[in-house]
């Protein structure tokens, strides 16, 4: 058995699963699934086969350990481990964020605003103490007793005396939301299971609201909780009876209205209602128009509330419109920003003087300001930056009435950036940028060691697709240097370029990275998602395979050095170029993969499925649906053919996309493939969708996938 460049290992068997088919037919086709029978969580014989594939797993990279050990080191030594968050004002407090060395969680802290009339963050020193610091939430003693601990969300009353928060201890995303009392630090008595996440409050802070989920783990109910009362008597204030649209609460960030905001993948309705009336009934603010999509945020333009809303009403890119308060139809939306063909508007916040606009022009994203005067809007204009492949954002602004826009940016040399954009002089005020310390042998972190590109290739269809890479200052265009490849590609969300100390580990062993932005995401506009789903997802996977070659034709790499790596809607993406270009590529990862996606797209009672059906299709009733999913979906279409080594990464109790999956994809692999032992299987018995919990188990976890990736390319003594 080789491994690696060259690297003999002992011969070890893999294991294989027992074959018990089951027939599938649809539309007159008859598909034979072998290991359907993995998907019943609870059989001894599933878990045995998980174990037995950990322990292969864990066998093939055994010759790995002091390489991860060693990444391990390296991610834990540039990782500024005692460290405070940039504080942000909400009320009378400045609100910030803890780590500890040693410590795997976070610790929610906040001290008083001294002047009330300064809004520059105060400067803290991670190792001394702050005056007057008040601890809100320590999650290391939450997580005490319990194998995965997330904290899903955390909501701080209007007066400032509660705080709202929700825990998951097993990994399947669903919370246990419970209040406490800031001025005592007790726990209140209400204690509500099964909710989505966080919670929003009311006004004056005795009522809150939150989210369940029905059987398939669609949100469909949004309840009223008062303070002080059984939570069998909490009232649902919205149910979403159509099983494509979830539902959600929150408040606009003027505080003043309650929303509860339904959508599909293509059609959204909004309901709205005055804060200080939680009792009171929320009225459709428009009602939904199948394939309209909107937003609404409350603003104050010249003296008048108005309602912001962010539509594609006739507007492919999306436009901003205004309406009335009391506006009840679209017939009511008054033009406000016009609908660009080559910028799409992606999200708008309302503050008392300004408006911020977070679009996207060219692939990249932008932050637009609106200045508002007494008589209206103001001038418009774009924050700039000189970097040629950045991602900025609007960050952490609660307060309508703050006159800084504090953002953030990074690249993929620039470690994340927090900045506080003055909107009136237009000045931009670093106030931290987060420290990547020495390394042990490089010493210390220079971005100049680095270098940026922007690249495009050309898909079969003749469309150019960005590609973003960073790899080491000069590297060499000759196809020696290893490149690792990332993609996604769904649901119209960006693969933005962002900083990563573990990536460090890659390329300071002389391995590029790099991003395909492939269609079905939506770094290009609306219309880079529409060419990217349910008839048009093959685009996505040819996408990326002509990313793969372009890198190798142009130089960077070739393909006995080049990797893959996507997780979710990304593993479907690994597994269906695995079946089409297995040739392209060195090695691949797949976290937490979708690669069964047409058994779970035709099983209505499965977790989202009918909320799918709008992203991939809907296989059951349309027959070209079915062909055209059975056509790219990875497990029904492995063949017997050499495959790229394959490490899948999976976790028991995900509900995004069940360990099943991958589970029953490495089953086939193994039974068909010409070389069975080198497809790798790893499950973590005790995670969810994200993976591990605490930042240490994170980057153990990390630093195994990247050492087995090192490995792949011959970069392991690097």
């Amino acid at each position: 058995m080789t491994v690696g460049y060259g690297r003999r290992m002992p011969e070890l068997t893999p294991p294989r699963a027992a074959v018990r088919p089951v027939e599938r037919t649809h539309h007159g086709d008859t598909f034979v699934d072998d290991y359907e029978w993995l998907r019943d969580k609870d059989s001894p014989d599933t878990i045995a086969y998980l174990e037995a594939e950990n322990a292969y797993t864990e066998a093939r990279t055994a010759h790995l350990a002091g390489l991860r050990e060693q990444i391990f080191t390296e991610i834990k030594s540039r990782t500024q481990e005692t460290d405070l968050s940039v504080p942000s004002r909400i009320g009378g407090h400045w609100y910030y964020s803890r780590s500890v060395e040693g410590k795997q969680y976070g610790i929610s802290c906040r001290c008083p605003v001294t002047d009330p009339d300064d809004w520059f963050p105060p400067r803290l020193d991670a190792t001394a103490d702050v005056p007057d610091e008040q601890v809100l939430l320590d999650s290391n003693e939450l997580a005490e007793g319990h194998e995965f601990f997330s904290l899903g969300g955390a909501s701080v009353s209007p007066d400032g005396t509660l705080l709202a928060f929700s825990t998951d201890t097993v990994g399947d995303e669903r919370y246990l939301l419970r209040v406490k009392d800031l001025r005592t630090g007790d726990l209140l008595p209400d204690e509500i299971p099964g909710t989505l996440g966080g919670a929003t409050w009311d006004l004056k802070g005795t009522v809150l609201f939150y989210a369940t989920v029905d059987a398939s783990w669609r949100p469909d109910k949004i309840w009223r909780h008062t303070l002080g009362t059984p939570v069998s008597d909490d009232v649902v204030v919205h149910h979403e009876s159509d099983e494509r649209f979830w539902t959600s609460v929150g408040r606009t960030r003027s505080d003043r209205y309650l929303l509860v905001v339904s959508g599909s993948k293509l059609t959204t309705e909004c309901r709205v209602l005055d804060a200080a009336d939680p009792t009171g009934a929320f009225r459709v603010f428009t009602p939904r128009r199948e394939g309209v999509e909107y937003g609404v945020e409350h603003a104050v333009i010249a003296g008048e509330d108005r309602f912001l809303v962010l539509h594609n009403d006739d507007a492919e890119n999306y436009a901003l419109d205004v309406a009335p308060i009391d506006a009840t139809s679209h017939e009511q939306w008054e033009p406000f920003i016009a609908h660009d063909p080559e910028v799409r508007l992606e999200d708008v916040d309302a503050f008392a003087t300004h408006l911020v606009v977070s679009q996207r022009r060219g692939g990249l994203t932008q932050l637009r300001v609106v200045l508002l005067g007494p008589d209206g809007p103001g001038e418009d204009f774009e924050i700039a930056f000189d970097d040629p492949v950045y991602t900025v954002g609007a960050s952490s602004n609660p307060e309508f009435g703050q006159p800084t826009l504090r953002l953030g940016y990074t690249t993929l040399a620039t470690p994340p950036s927090v900045y506080d954009f003055d909107v009136t002089t237009r000045e931009l005020t670093l106030l931290k940028q987060t420290a990547v310390l020495s390394h042990p042998t490089l010493g210390e972190f220079d971005p100049s060691r680095y270098e940026q590109h922007r690249e495009w290739a050309t898909a079969d269809d003749g469309t150019r697709v960005p590609i973003s890479l960073v790899c080491p200052k000069g590297a060499p265009r000759d196809g020696s240097m290893p490149v690792l490849l990332y993609g996604y590609g769904s649901y119209e969300i960006s693969m933005d370029p962002s900083f990563s100390i573990s990536r460090l580990s890659l390329l300071d062993r002389g391995i590029g990275f790099a991003i395909a932005h492939v269609r079905g995401g939506g770094e290009m506009g609306r219309h880079w998602y529409d060419q990217g789903k349910v008839l048009h997802k093959r685009n996505t996977f040819t996408d990326f395979v002509a990313c793969a070659r372009h890198l190798s034709a142009t130089g960077w790499t070739s393909p006995d050095r080049l990797l893959a790596e996507g997780g979710s809607a990304g593993g479907l993406l690994m597994g269906a170029v695995a079946n089409l270009a297995p040739e392209a590529f060195a090695g691949i990862v797949a976290a937490v993969p979708f690669v069964d996606a047409l058994t779970s797209i035709l099983d209505p009672s499965l977790p989202l499925t009918v909320i799918e059906w709008e992203e991939w299709g809907n296989p059951l009733d349309d027959p070209e649906v079915y062909a055209y999913m059975k056509s790219y979906t990875p497990y029904e279409n492995v063949t017997p053919k050499r495959y790229p080594p394959i490490l899948a990464e999976t976790s028991l109790n995900d509900t995004r996309v069940l360990y099943v999956e991958p589970a029953k994809w490495v089953a086939r692999l193994r039974a068909t493939a010409a070389n069975p032992e080198d497809i790798l299987l790893k499950t973590e018995m005790s995670a969810g969708h994200g993976g591990v919990s605490g930042r240490y188990n994170a980057w153990k976890d990390r630093a195994f996938s990247l050492a087995w990736m090192i490995d792949r390319v011959g970069r392991a003594q690097a």
